[in-house]
């Protein structure tokens, strides 16, 4: 009877972790007063497997777009670049771009366009993938 309860009180508690809201980002280097998330998280998929996740934030006056690559694609992967920027509603190409090379993470530079509309962009380019997605559009 017991096994049963620990099982289940384990099984809640890991759905209970799977849906626990907004993920927090790490710290944002070039924001010190902190930023907030906006608008709902992509991922960057190979096939089924997820490999990165990419969002907007918004701090510091400025947008923000974020790049973290998963732990279980890195494990297989050592040589890759992964880029971060904020794709303004009508430009070509997107704003405040940073790239980083075999690292997990990368914040764009921030972007003074609060009063625009926006997504987080985020790419990863390696020797077998490459690709990139955007966030849902924030106004």
């Amino acid at each position: 009877m017991q096994k049963r309860i620990g099982a289940a009180v384990l099984a809640a508690a890991a759905i209970a972790m799977t849906f626990t809201g907004t993920a927090q980002a790490e710290t944002n280097p070039s924001c010190s007063s902190g930023v907030t998330q906006i608008g709902a998280t992509k991922y960057l998929k190979s096939g089924s497997t997820t490999i990165a996740s990419v969002k907007q934030f918004k701090g510091c006056n400025k947008n923000w777009g974020y790049v973290y690559v998963w732990d279980s694609w890195r494990a297989n992967h050592r040589e890759y670049t992964i880029y971060a920027g904020v794709q303004v509603r009508g430009a070509e190409f997107p704003s405040g771009y940073n790239s980083a090379r075999n690292k997990q993470e990368v914040w764009s530079y921030g972007t003074d366009t609060l009063t625009k509309c926006t997504k987080g962009y985020g790419s990863i380019v390696a020797a077998s993938y490459s690709d990139g997605v955007e966030t849902e559009e924030r106004c």
